[in-house]
């Protein structure tokens, strides 16, 4: 028998790629990239490079234990209009009918420039629900052209009965159906309308190559159910897919973070995933990832989706020169020009360099430098040139250029200029990283970051162009991902499933937390996890008294043996010095608990006749993985029997008082096998009460490490 894999395929606009990876290890066994066969179908392009994966590798398909794809279709079917026409049958009674008649009427919604998302609006008062009123409205829409039927009224969250009425009503006529209720749990009558007629726009084309992709991996006799990427950085079965075809949208986006998340074991840091024409720049915090309601056709739905900023500021990115001087880099790229960069070529192509410009698209300023070489060959200045004139490239990294070629290319520029090659390619730097900082500030601020633990993590196959000057400019720390221009791909063969519901709830009862603590592991064990793996995340919008359960989960147990590579202390020491940038001889062991080990990084400072004392803290798992890390921290060890008097003393330590309120500090707790984020709890009883939910199954003696900071 052989060793388990992991298959991760990402299918994009011109290739598609797959990597098989080590179930045990996280090795990459295998690399592969094929173009995409449009014409052929995705299907058959998958199952072309799944067998030849499985044939170069000598993988049987019964060791494939898990096996994934990312897919850009729903994405790609919204920008390109290419959806079906949706039937919306709303409903409403007595005093809210007026309202639900206008909230359910949705607009056709502009996906593109001149594409469209139409839709048929018919209208039931609820008190005369009948099986023949709902069926002659339902011809009403498939009289209008309608491909699938949205039922949606006021309340359905409470009680989706008669949301549930019409669909069995149109699947009975043959028609693809779905219901406000089962999109979204959240009050906002219009809000989950438009979020369940984007979905129901999508249903019939991804049913059909969701159908045809599933009997393709069948035929390849691999058994794992086929899993697909969301737009969270999770996975969800094929099933899933086909109800809700929306959580794909942008799930190619957050496919390099899971990589980044899984594989490189990122757990404070700036995710940048950076291409030939773009970067995509993400959060990662306490080894999350950071969601927000994503928008569609400048419209906010209730899909949450990877908060990803995407600028025009890549490898390919070029030059713009105005009145001798620089103006601009970007946005245009040299794929965009059609040119090839300067620093891949060879220097004989560049004798007799000449500096000329041109308008990449029509209406473009013609400011775009180029240099002219050898004959009819002419390449594009490019922030890739920039970036290995200037030492940043790391050697035999996938953006390394040829230096001959590309010191000659800027040397004529410069002297066009009036300056050195590196004076000017500084000063393009220095555009690029003015670009990307408003941008990287916001997203540090938004999430409150701590700006003395961020990591910057490079990704895609231009990560070194960006990632390492920024870090310069930044003074923070970078590393670039291994197998960058894959991440992606890696990303997906390591996802976890991954499931959320969010309800409208106004001072949520222990009993409303337990309810959707079990709804959301059916829901996530439904979408392809083992139960035994499920992990539940709580989390409480006092604002917009939102509570939500995330859960995460492995598709199978992991059979690696836990207490394999456990670090020892000094390893531990090693770790946590350099995720805080510390001497080790400040660092201590504080406490192990589980697969926890608690670090503790005290630094007392003299001034004069004052002492600063400030405790950093860091837990790093049994892998030597650091899960968490925090400056001006504080942190408590207690036995579970003393949640209710030591550990209530140490929140209350912390927990500042005013006339108004009481603010309780942020705690994550750490017991067994389990990180308990507790950061979004507004109150010491929402606190306690998933605190005794999460922890009911420990022994009173049994230890749980908490960690506190404002």
């Amino acid at each position: 028998m052989g060793k388990k894999v992991r298959i991760g395929i990402d299918v994009g606009g011109t290739f598609t790629d797959a990597v098989a990876i080590d179930n045990e290890t996280y090795e990459v066994i295998a690399k592969l990239k094929i173009p995409t066969t449009h014409e052929d179908g995705v299907a058959r392009g998958i199952v072309k490079i799944i067998q030849k994966l499985l044939t170069e590798n000598n993988i049987a398909p019964e060791d494939v234990i898990f096996i994934a794809h990312g897919t850009t279709q729903a994405t790609n079917a919204l920008l390109e209009g290419d959806v079906a026409k949706v039937g919306i049958v709303g409903m409403g009674t007595g005093m809210d009918a007026r309202t639900a008649k206008k909230e359910t009427s949705i607009e056709h919604i502009e996906l593109a420039p001149n594409k469209y998302l139409h839709s048929e609006h018919v209208f039931i008062d609820s008190s005369k629900l009948t099986e023949q009123e709902v069926e002659k409205n339902i011809h009403e829409l498939i009289n209008k052209d309608c491909q699938v039927i949205v039922a949606s009224e006021a309340y359905s969250v409470d009680d989706p009965e008669n949301e549930t009425k019409v669909i069995e009503k149109a699947q009975q006529e043959e028609l693809f159906a779905t219901g406000g209720h089962e999109i979204s749990q959240l009050y906002g009558l219009k809000m989950r309308t438009r979020t369940a007629v984007v979905n129901a726009s999508l249903i019939p084309k991804m049913m059909q190559t969701a159908n045809m992709t599933e009997s393709a991996v069948l035929d390849t006799k691999i058994q794992s159910g086929l899993m697909i990427m969301r737009c969270d950085g999770g996975v969800m079965s094929i099933n899933e897919v086909r109800q809700r075809p929306i959580l794909t949208m942008l799930s190619g986006l957050a496919a390099g973070v899971a990589g980044a998340l899984m594989y490189e074991k990122v757990s404070d840091g700036i995710f940048f995933e950076v291409g030939g024409t773009s970067v995509d720049i993400s959060v990662i915090k306490n080894g999350k990832v950071m969601i927000k309601y994503a928008q569609v056709g400048g419209h906010k739905t209730y899909l949450r989706s990877l908060d990803v900023r995407t600028l025009a500021v890549a490898g390919g990115s070029m030059i713009r020169v105005k009145d001798k001087k620089i103006v601009d880099v970007g946005p245009r790229s040299a794929h965009i020009a059609g040119l090839e960069y300067e620093c891949f070529t060879d220097v004989e192509n560049l004798d007799n360099p000449t500096i000329e410009f041109v308008s990449p698209r029509d209406g473009d300023p013609n400011e775009y430098v180029i240099v002219q070489g050898t004959g009819t060959n002419a390449y594009s200045y490019t922030l890739a040139g920039a970036a290995n004139l200037l030492s940043y490239v790391p050697e035999g990294d996938y953006a390394q250029g040829n230096a001959e070629a590309n010191k000659k290319a800027w040397d004529a520029l410069g002297a066009y200029l009036g300056k050195s090659a590196e004076e000017v390619a500084k000063e393009v730097m220095n555009f690029a990283m003015e670009k990307l900082e408003p941008v990287i500030n916001d997203l540090i601020d938004e999430y409150e970051m701590d700006r003395n633990f961020i990591t910057l993590v490079g990704g895609g196959g231009s990560g070194a162009i960006v990632v390492p000057a920024l870090a310069e400019y930044y003074d923070y720390k970078w590393k670039l991902a291994k197998n960058a221009p894959y991440i992606s791909t890696i990303g997906v063969a390591l996802a976890m499933v991954r499931e959320q519901i969010e309800r409208s709830i106004t001072n949520p009862s222990e009993n409303d937390i337990k309810k959707i603590r079990a709804d959301v592991i059916e829901k996530i064990i439904q979408s392809g996890a083992n139960e035994e793996t499920v992990e539940v995340n709580i989390e409480i919008d006092t604002q917009r008294n939102i509570v939500r359960a995330v859960a995460t989960g492995a598709t199978e147990l992991r059979q690696k043996s836990l207490g394999a590579s456990d670090v020892n202390e000094d390893q531990l020491k090693t770790i946590t010095s350099e995720a805080l940038g510390l001497d080790t001889n400040s660092i201590k062991c504080a406490g192990k608990v589980g697969r926890w080990n608690l670090m503790d990084a005290t630094i007392i400072k003299k001034k004069l006749f004052f002492k600063s004392k400030r405790t950093n803290v860091c837990v790093v798992d049994r892998e030597g993985v650091v899960r968490f890390k925090h400056s001006n921290a504080h942190y408590f060890k207690f036995p579970k029997n003393q949640s209710d008097k030591e550990f209530l003393s140490f929140i209350d330590e912390y927990t500042i008082y005013s006339d108004a309120n009481a603010t309780i500090p942020k705690v994550f707790l750490f017991f067994r096998e389990k990180m308990l984020d507790l950061t979004g709890m507004q109150t010491l009883e929402q606190l306690t009460s998933i605190m005794d939910v999460e922890t009911e199954n420990l022994d009173n003696n049994e230890e749980v490490i908490a960690v506190a900071y404002k």
